[in-house]
C-alpha cells in the first residue's frame, strides 16, 4: 500500500510557521529575555534564541547566508537536509542532517559564526524536513547577510555551480 505524504500545510499550521527570507518556514520558539542582554559589536543580543525551521518540496532550499552568531542545529523529523558550509579560506564542507545515523547522517550540527551556509531538502517520502536551531548570541536579522550571487561567486569561484544552485538570481 502506498502511503500518502503528510499534509505539509498542516505541519506549517500546527507549528505556526511563517515564510523565511532565506527560504523555507520558521518560528522563534524561545528567547532568553529573563536574563541580561549580551553586548555585541552590533548591539545588545539575547544570550540564546531558538527557532523551528522547515524545508518543503515547494520551498526546498535555505539560500546561502552568513551569520555572526554560532548556531546549533537539531534534526527532528522528515527527509534529510544537506548543508553546505563555506569558510573564509574557500574550503567547503557538505554534511547531511537526518535520522539515519548509521549511514553518517547527523542529529546535531554545530555551525560557528562567520561561515556561509546553505541547506537543501533531499528527496524522500515525507516531502519536508524539520529542524530546530539554537543561536548564541541570540539571532538578530542585523547579524545575518543574504548572499549576493555575484559577490559570493567572485569570492569563491571554485564553488560557482553550487552558489548558483543555492542562491537567488537577483539581477
Amino acid at each position: 500500500m502506498i502511503q500518502a505524504k503528510p499534509n505539509i500545510q498542516g505541519v506549517i499550521n500546527a507549528l505556526d510557521l511563517e515564510a523565511h527570507i532565506e527560504g523555507g518556514y520558521f518560528r522563534r520558539t524561545y528567547q532568553s529575555d529573563h536574563r541580561a542582554s549580551l553586548e555585541t559589536s552590533t548591539g545588545p543580543r539575547y544570550l540564546l534564541t531558538s527557532i523551528y525551521y522547515l524545508l518543503t518540496e515547494q520551498s526546498p532550499v535555505g539560500q546561502f547566508h552568513f551569520n555572526q552568531s554560532d548556531i546549533l542545529h537539531y534534526f527532528h523529523l522528515g527527509d534529510p537536509i544537506e548543508y553546505s558550509l563555506m569558510r573564509a579560506d574557500g574550503s567547503l564542507q557538505t554534511l547531511v542532517m537526518g535520522s539515519d545515523i548509521l549511514s553518517g547522517q547527523h542529529l546535531q550540527l554545530p555551525v560557528p559564526g562567520g561561515i556561509w551556509k546553505a541547506s537543501r531538502l533531499m528527496d524522500g517520502p515525507h516531502g519536508f524536513g524539520l529542524i530546530s536551531e539554537a543561536v548564541s548570541p541570540g539571532f538578530d536579522f542585523a547579524d545575518m547577510e543574504m548572499a549576493d550571487r555575484g559577490k559570493l561567486t567572485a569570492q569563491f569561484p571554485q564553488h560557482r555551480a553550487l552558489i548558483e544552485k543555492l542562491t537567488r538570481n537577483e539581477g
